[in-house]
C-alpha cells in the first residue's frame, strides 16, 4: 500500500515538473573556450565533442591557420587552429607547446552540421549563460566582424566573450580557402 501511494507521488511530482518545464523559457548556453587570450563563446548545440589534442599530420599547401588533420574516433577530421585563423595569433600552428600540458583541446563540430572539422582552442572556461553575462549593445563600437562574429557579451567579472556562429563560420569563404 505504500508502495503505490510513493509510485503515486513520484508521478504527481514529475507531471508538475513537466508542467513546468514546458512553461519555462529556454535559457541560452555556451561553451566557453579561450584562444590566445580572447574569450569565445561556441553555441552547444553547434559544438560537438570536446577531445585531448592527440597526433595532427600536416597538410601542404595548405593555410598557416590549418594545423592538419586528426582521427577522432575512426573519421579524418580537419583541424583549425582558431586564435591563428582569428588573427588572434600568427606563425605555424602551436602544436609543439599543448600536448600533455592539460589545455589545449579540439572541439569538433556538432555531427548535424555535417562538418568533418575540429577547432583548436587553448583552453576550456567551462559553460556561460545568457542569464549570467550581460549583451554589449549594439552601437558600442564600430567594429566590422564577420558575419560568424554574433554578439558581445560581458560577465561579472569584466570579462569580454565574443559570440562564434560555428555553422556561418564553417560556410564562410576565408574558413572554406584552405589552399596555400
Amino acid at each position: 500500500m505504500a508502495n503505490k501511494q510513493a509510485l503515486r507521488d513520484l508521478q504527481t511530482r514529475l507531471a508538475e515538473r513537466m508542467q513546468q518545464v514546458r512553461t519555462e523559457t529556454p535559457g541560452v548556453s555556451w561553451l566557453a573556450v579561450d584562444c590566445a587570450g580572447q574569450g569565445l563563446l561556441l553555441s552547444l548545440k553547434q559544438a560537438g565533442e570536446i577531445v585531448d589534442l592527440g597526433p595532427v599530420q600536416p597538410v601542404p599547401h595548405t593555410q598557416p591557420w590549418l594545423a592538419g588533420v586528426v582521427n577522432l574516433r575512426g573519421g579524418v577530421f580537419t583541424v583549425v587552429d582558431l586564435a591563428h585563423f582569428l588573427g588572434l595569433r600568427s606563425g605555424a600552428p602551436q602544436l609543439a607547446r599543448v600536448p600533455g600540458q592539460g589545455h589545449a583541446r579540439l572541439v569538433a563540430f556538432n555531427a548535424g552540421l555535417g562538418i568533418n572539422g575540429a577547432l583548436l582552442i587553448d583552453r576550456l572556461e567551462g559553460l556561460r549563460h545568457a542569464a549570467d553575462l550581460q549583451a554589449e549593445g549594439e552601437d558600442s563600437d564600430s567594429v566590422a566582424r564577420p558575419a560568424f562574429a554574433l554578439s558581445r557579451w560581458r560577465d561579472g567579472a569584466g570579462r569580454w566573450w565574443q559570440e562564434i556562429d560555428l555553422a556561418a563560420l564553417a560556410q564562410s569563404p576565408q574558413f572554406l580557402a584552405i589552399t596555400a
